[in-house]
């Protein structure tokens, strides 16, 4: 169950210079840009549990999704391999889990710049224990 933790004190110094909350939004920002800024925060930022959890609860997202996007993946040629229609299957069956992958990492940038620390189902309790 995925549960909204009230938001901390959005005024905080941060070892990156940037307020907290701008850099959870940049956290979770689509392709490799959150990801890579997640890992920055993951190594430098000292200061700031707030965007640490941000940057943890990402880096868990994103692993996630790689995983599935290779599942998907096999299982798109594997289908492909049995009939050419399964195929078109698995592939808009992976469009869906991009538009919705897109759409939590929207919900989830909203989230982080109005100071909350939303937790998705699983990986967000795992962020909070390593924060």
């Amino acid at each position: 169950m995925a549960t909204s933790v009230p938001p901390p004190p959005s005024s905080g110094s941060t070892n990156l210079g940037i307020a907290p909350n701008v850099g959870g939004l940049l956290c979770y920002v689509p392709c490799c840009i959150g990801l890579i800024f997640s890992i920055v925060v993951a190594v430098i930022e000292k200061q700031s549990r707030f965007l640490r959890f941000h940057a943890f609860q990402s880096l868990l997202f994103h692993a996630a999704l790689i995983v599935l996007s290779v599942a998907v993946q096999v299982l798109t040629m594997v289908l492909s391999q049995l009939a050419g229609l399964l195929g078109l299957l698995g592939s808009l069956f992976g469009l869906v889990v991009g538009l919705l992958a897109l759409g939590v990492s929207v919900f989830m940038m909203i989230k982080a710049y109005n100071n909350e620390q939303y937790e998705l189902p699983t990986i967000g309790q795992m962020a909070r224990n390593w924060v």
